[in-house]
């Protein structure tokens, strides 16, 4: 049993555990009040209308496999939903496939674009799943780091510098999990120009927070600029901006050879989504809109209390204009990401994540998520303030 490591894959084995789990983990482990604000899980619940047209799909017997590539009325609701949202246009029929979650189409695009040896571009810090997709199929991960300076933003000439004639493709995560980042049209066109001189690069756009922007213009898609649209994968779902990530449900939409590589692997791996789930989706499609406008008004509303919080505490911070995440600097307590974590937790027993679980650019950051009741955040700032209060005051004292 002893040799058994040595039987797995070295892949696998390389592969680090989730710092964000690690976290949460302890913080369930600890007796006493313990506040988590590192998981970015909505502490909403998924809007009536949409649980209830799930649980009627169970009672008219809807309790079978469905298509492959998930219903044909799911599908149709979805393109409708792009188009009307985002401006985007995909043919339900075949470039649009239902998955488990936004998680399984990274996981799947992966596996149907890499070759061994071929480079994906991430942009980091970024969701943790991204390196660890890319690794699983065979590819090379080749990171960005972004900058507090540039707002966490994706450079153009950035960008320029890690393609190569063996990049495959790069992921785009915007607005960004963990740094609350977004890029506006102006922004996205110096991106989508460098990409025209490479037709060899594809682009997977993580957009799950999509409808989670906070500035005057709503999110834009890369996918929405002609000159890419026929090499971008979108991935994207309901689970943060309709409070169902319990449902795993979430889809990929992408030029139609993609599209029917994906459902290749889709069909001998999963099968098909939770026909639940397809079922309930439909119903975000048609009338999520205003339950998605009142979740985004609260956490925006949450997002200046947590930056207020942070601004009293003394902790540098850029504006987050998307997601449920800010993501302060933590330099001038002088303690790294991992020690401001553990200290904050064992001391205050608040629960954030250290920036490197994002990436090693993370370092001297943390990711707080602001997809909590507002109580727990304004005592986290309170507890946050009193911990900074006393880092400084016993910096105070070994100086003297």
């Amino acid at each position: 049993m002893s040799e058994l490591p040595n039987s797995l894959s070295s892949v696998v084995q390389a592969l680090p555990p989730s710092a964000i789990r690690k976290f949460f983990d302890l913080a369930n482990e600890m007796k006493g009040e313990v506040i988590s604000l590192s998981i970015g899980e909505p502490d909403f619940v998924t809007p009536w209308a949409i649980r209830e047209a799930g649980i009627y799909s169970l009672e008219v017997g809807h309790t079978h496999y469905s298509p492959n590539q998930g219903y044909i009325q799911v599908r149709q609701a979805i393109a409708d939903y792009l188009k009307r949202k985002f401006a985007l246009q995909y043919n339900p029929n075949d470039q649009i496939v239902v998955t488990v979650g936004g998680s399984e189409a990274l996981d799947i695009a992966a596996r149907a674009l890499i070759n061994p040896g071929d480079e994906v571009i991430i942009i980091e810090p970024c969701f943790v799943a991204y390196k660890a997709t890319v690794s699983l199929a065979g590819g090379i991960p080749v990171v960005i780091s972004t900058r507090p300076e540039d707002d966490f933003k994706l450079k153009p000439e950035d960008l320029e510098k890690a393609i190569s004639p063996k990049t495959k493709y790069m992921i785009l995560g915007y607005p960004c999990n963990p740094t609350g980042a977004v890029m506006d049209r102006q922004e996205l066109s110096g991106i989508v120009d460098v990409l025209k001189k490479y037709p060899h690069v594809y682009i997977l756009s993580d957009e799950l927070y999509s409808e989670l922007s906070y500035g005057p213009e709503p999110s834009v898609s890369i996918s929405s600029f002609a000159e890419v649209h026929d090499r971008c994968i979108v991935v994207n779902g309901f689970s943060k901006s309709l409070a169902m990530t319990g449902w795993r449900i979430g889809y990929a939409a992408g030029p139609k050879p993609i599209i029917a590589a994906m459902n290749k692997i889709h069909q001998y791996c999963i099968m098909c989504s939770p026909t639940t789930s397809q079922y309930a989706i439909i119903e975000a499609c048609l009338n999520g809109d205003k339950d998605i406008a009142e979740m985004q008004s609260e956490y925006n509303r949450r997002r200046r209390v947590i930056l207020n919080g942070l601004s009293k505490a003394g902790l540098d911070c850029f504006e987050p204009m998307g997601a449920f995440y800010a993501f302060p600097s933590i330099k001038s307590t002088g303690l790294t990401s991992e020690e401001f974590c553990e200290r904050f937790l064992m001391e205050k027993k608040v629960a954030i994540v250290p920036g490197t679980a994002f990436g090693e650019c993370g370092q001297g950051h943390v990711r707080i998520s602001y997809a909590a009741s507002m109580q727990n955040i304004t005592e986290a700032m309170r507890r946050l303030r009193e911990f900074i209060q006393e880092l400084n005051t016993i910096k105070g004292v070994q100086h003297e």
